[in-house]
């Protein structure tokens, strides 16, 4: 075993593809495909499983990363401390749905412990995709919500990609509105407030089912409806349309929110919100850092963490 092969197996799983690997690793196909090949006879275990869609580890692949990443972060340590050699690294990748204190607690994380050499990733993105990048480790940790109406149909799909939920805290449904959308004349709003105002709502891709919906209450009709794909467009339409969207109330002026105002919708319904984690893999240090670091933001925005 070579400390280049489990580098070359953590770039393999980040990306999903040989192909794109050994792009990144600046070495051809056949070269990453043989190394990964001797590995595997070396301990005589299956990593991935091989379609023309791609690059997924096996079960004992998750389970070999895990120990490989571990010996990698050691590597590094010894480099650091002795002074010789390129110090790896730190790797870390979350998903999520499009939430202010996720973008919050990332920011503060690349600022603490990013150093001289990082290579982070935040995926704001499809609930099916956040589910499926970590189910496939291309992130550590994943943010999303469960209610009354998702969270059958969410927790199974939880459990058949062998992952875990764990709640963070609960908070009652907002609108999102321009300051200067006449909505904001009230201190507490009502389906009936938003009839006449253009709902904006993420696309969620070719599912587009409504259990995926980042938004409560999505079954609704509406008689003016835009999708959206970005926070930006997003807030962008909520100011020039007086559009407006239903989320968990967190707007961060320091990330240039100051433009939006969040209203209490008067409903009987709540939003846990909580990270995702796969069930056979370690979470690493950077990963831990960053939900102590996430906790701290949801604490600071009013909200009581559970097991507080």
């Amino acid at each position: 075993m070579r400390i280049q092969q489990l580098e070359y197996l953590e770039k393999i799983a980040a990306t999903g593809s040989i192909n794109e690997a050994a792009k990144q690793l600046y070495i051809s196909q056949p070269s990453l495909s043989q190394a990964m090949k001797e590995l595997e006879k070396e301990f005589n275990v299956q990593l991935f499983y091989r379609s023309r869609g791609g690059i997924t580890l096996t079960d004992a692949g998750r389970e070999f990363i895990n120990y490989s990443r571990g010996v990698l972060d050691q590597v590094s340590l010894l480099e650091e401390h002795f002074g010789q050699g390129n110090v790896r690294k730190r790797v870390f990748s979350v998903s999520a749905q499009h939430y202010a204190f996720v973008v919050h607690a990332f920011v503060d994380l690349v600022r603490e412990i990013g150093g001289d050499a990082y290579q982070f990733t935040l995926r704001e993105t499809q609930t099916e995709n956040v589910l499926d990048d970590i189910a496939s480790l291309k992130s550590e940790l994943g943010v999303i919500y469960l209610n009354g109406f998702n969270q059958t149909v969410m927790r199974r799909l939880i459990a058949e990609k062998d992952l875990e939920f764990t709640p963070l805290f609960e908070a009652q449904p907002h609108v999102f509105v321009g300051r200067d959308n006449p909505l904001t004349r009230k201190s507490r709003l009502t389906l009936a407030d938003l009839a006449d105002y253009p709902y904006l709502s993420y696309e969620q891709g070719d599912t587009n089912s409504f259990y995926f919906a980042e938004e409560i209450l999505s079954t609704l009709p509406h008689k003016k409806h835009i999708q959206i794909s970005d926070r930006a467009t997003i807030f962008n339409l909520m100011v020039g349309l007086n559009g407006y969207t239903i989320s968990s109330g967190i707007i961060s002026s320091e990330l240039n929110d100051e433009k939006i105002v969040a209203i209490p919708l008067d409903v009987d319904d709540s939003m846990t919100l909580g990270y995702l984690q796969h069930r056979k893999m370690e979470l690493s240090d950077t990963a831990q850092r960053y939900l102590v670091m996430l906790k701290e933001h949801i604490r600071g925005y009013g909200f009581t963490v559970y097991g507080d």
